[in-house]
């Protein structure tokens, strides 16, 4: 258990060992039974440990920002892998990188290996600002208006760690696209951006992004909404910290599945987030932040290899000539391509992740990136290294044609290791890769279909983004129950911001999965207009169209024992209930929130210490909610946002002598809003959190000592 305190000799970076220290405290803590098993999860999942499917195994979800990844991260990853889980890489609809069946025990000393090489697990799960993600192609994407990676990296590391967002209501997510062809989906982020150049009055080219604001999937599906139509690029970290303070005073705390930024907007309406926002603006540490474009190393292109291309062979010609058609394009550096790398349900083995990295380094940037459709991007490949690097890629089983197309399906792990998961989702993945390149092959040229599957209503698959959608789902048959997919068709992409979310048509059996595609692609080919999206076609037919079409397969009069058995297994089928994790937990022990309140209080006390003002306060304001928090649900009442625990505790605890404040308690702790963060105030205000401890404390003992009479 102590063993990773040899692997923090070599980080040089305090802050770093400090987490993972505190982690490894809190994993003994917990197997002493000194720490709320709810309290520990919480902390373990901001930490990137999350609970499986499977006991006494933990999936690691390794933050990767923007899916951007050096041979050597990627070559660290491998051997991590290698020797806490079971040396599988699994890319993800958010660029990370998820291995599996780690030991709880071992994951501080997993953690210590990986930030060797600058990779972190911090606030990668949990109730925190999730990876941010953006655009695979963002840097030499001919249609950008400029290159997005430098933006989101700044916006990773200044939410890493940041006070404002360790403990909301629910996950918060962050998306940059490359381009108006909005290839990284804003339109379903809690916050999006899309890059826009426009001419100042002194003629001067300048940068900024359409903002797209309360995006959201899950079970119920939320199209973003236009925030701002051109935000320059140095109020990017301002108007994102504004948000982010809204959704943490605002935001639903009690009812989880309406926690999510999307309900507080359609609550409230975009234009009072947005005031809401703008009242926030006085309190923030920067009013502007200059945007350093030079944050990422240079990247620099493949020596030529000259001679060592001579004699290159295609063994498969037929083979190749489709990857050229569907895996690579041409860069916005001339003489320079862009090559994709097609993953079957995103997996990759350790053993040829390293074979990847020596590739890489002969025939491309050191700049791989992972896709959003759980792919890899390799780039500044030269036109004459394209052969080799083919028949490199080939021996590997890495040069599959059919990128982004009906072949190259999106899938979320499902029943293999996710505690959702309903119905298998990799299962009916491989069957309808299997049945598409068997009868459809030439659909791999097809990129307007998209095919994605989850395991359950939640969306880790993008179903409600498909074009033909699939979630996991269950049916009853009298007493009997088997597995079965939600059919959703008519999603995808409109470009700047705007998209279409699939509609449920019908529920099958799972088995009867690859029938339904074989059904809707015949309907198609058969009935469409020259030239006409499916999207379209769906839109011109409607959803009762496809209910009549795909009826015969719903029906139960008809089943067969295979029926009854999901895919990938020959066990009878059941639904096994258990918690998930992907939306953290809520907290509300008493003792906890008071423990809690005095840890704030300290952290406020340290980080005013270092100067860090607009941080300390914050910390401070959240010793004030957390203490009138944890004083209420002593007193039995409920509280489901930080606004309604400042009114709350007005309401109920206000006439107490010791909690009378000027202009009432929400006036007083939202004072933090009506001052600039200078070192004055912080002051002042951090010694008012303390005395208000100090009440809380007191109080906390008489509400004991009344209940133990």
């Amino acid at each position: 258990m102590q063993s990773f305190r040899t692997e923090l000799e070599d980080l040089n970076n305090p802050i770093v060992e400090k987490d993972i220290i505190e982690l490894g405290n809190k994993i003994q803590l917990f197997h002493e039974g000194k720490i709320d098993d709810e309290k520990f999860r919480s902390l373990r999942l901001a930490r990137g440990v999350y609970g499986q499917r499977q006991p006494g195994v933990q999936m690691i979800r390794i933050k990767i920002p923007f899916g951007r990844l050096t041979t050597q991260q990627l070559v660290r990853i491998a051997d991590v892998a290698d020797e806490y889980s079971d040396g599988n890489l699994h890319a993800t609809t958010r660029q990370d990188i998820q291995i599996h069946y780690v030991s709880l025990d071992r994951t501080p000393e997993l953690w210590a290996q990986l930030e060797k090489d600058q990779i972190t697990l911090r606030e990668a799960c949990g109730n925190t600002v999730r990876n941010v993600t953006a655009s695979a192609r963002a840097g030499i994407d001919p249609n950008e208006p400029f290159d997005v990676s430098p933006y989101a990296q700044v916006v990773f590391e200044y939410f890493l760690r940041n006070p404002v967002c360790q403990e909301m209501g629910r996950k918060f997510k962050i998306a940059f696209s490359s381009s108006e062809a909005d290839t990284a989906f804003t339109f379903i982020h809690d916050l999006g951006f899309i890059p826009k150049v426009r001419t100042n009055a002194q003629g001067e080219e300048e940068r900024g992004f359409k903002v797209m604001l309360g995006g959201g999937l899950g079970a119920i599906p939320h199209l973003a909404k236009t925030g701002v139509e051109f935000l320059p690029e140095d109020e990017l970290i301002p108007f994102s910290e504004s948000i982010l303070r809204v959704f943490d005073r605002y935001g639903e705390r009690s009812r989880r599945q309406k926690a999510r930024l999307k309900f507080l907007v359609k609550e409230l309406g975009l234009e009072k987030v947005l005031e809401l926002a703008e009242a926030e603006r006085k309190a923030l540490p920067y009013k502007t932040y200059p945007i350093n474009r030079d944050i990422l190393p240079e990247v620099s292109p493949p020596a030529p290899l000259n001679g060592a291309l001579a004699g290159i062979q295609i063994n498969n010609q037929q083979q190749y000539d489709r990857w050229l058609a569907t895996n690579v394009f041409e860069q916005k550096q001339a003489g320079f391509y862009g090559v994709f790398i097609k993953l079957s349900l995103g997996n990759m083995n350790t053993k040829t992740a390293r074979e990847l990295a020596q590739i890489v380094q002969t025939y491309a940037a050191d700049d791989i990136r992972i896709t959003i459709s759980q792919n890899y991007l390799l780039k500044y490949v030269r036109k004459e290294s394209l052969p080799a690097l083919f028949q490199a890629l080939d021996a590997l089983n890495l040069a599959q044609p059919g990128y982004d197309s009906v072949a190259d399906i999106t899938a979320c792990p499902g029943t293999d290791t996710c505690n959702l998961g309903i119905s298998s989702s990799t299962g009916i993945t491989r069957a309808l890769e299997e049945v598409i390149h068997a009868e459809y092959p030439d659909l791999i040229h097809n990129q307007q279909i998209k095919i994605k599957i989850s395991g359950c209503p939640n969306s880790c698959g993008q179903h409600t983004l498909a074009t033909i959608g699939f979630h996991g789902s269950s049916i009853k048959k009298g007493a009997l129950v088997l597995p079965a997919l939600q059919v959703l068709l008519g999603g995808g992409v409109s470009g700047n911001g705007d998209g279409l979310v699939a509609d449920k048509v019908i529920k099958v059996p799972s088995k009867r999965g690859v029938e339904v595609l074989r059904v809707l692609l015949a309907d198609y080919d058969a009935n469409q207009l020259e030239g006409e999206y499916y999207t379209d076609y769906y839109r011109r037919l409607g959803k009762k169209y496809f209910y009549t079409l795909l009826k015969p397969l719903a029906n139960l009069d008809n089943l067969e024992q295979d029926d009854f058995l999901d895919w990938g297994h020959n066990d009878p089928f059941e639904v096994i209930k258990a918690v998930g994790e992907c939306a953290g937990v809520i907290i509300d022990l008493v003792a906890t929130l008071v423990y809690e309140t005095e840890e704030k209080y300290q952290t406020a006390q340290q980080t005013f210490n270092e100067g860090a003002y607009a941080d300390a306060i914050y910390h401070a304001y959240n010793t004030f909610i957390n203490g009138a928090k944890a004083l209420l649900l002593g007193e039995d009442v409920k509280t489901n946002a930080q606004i309604t625990v400042m009114k709350k505790f007005e309401e109920h605890l206000g006439n107490q002598a010791e909690f009378t404040f000027e202009g009432g308690f929400k006036a007083h702790v939202l004072r933090m809003n009506q001052h600039e963060p200078t070192a004055e105030f912080a002051k002042e205000y951090i010694e008012q959190a303390g005395d208000f401890l100090n009440k809380i404390k007191a109080y906390r003992g008489k509400q004991i000592a009344e209940t133990t009479l």
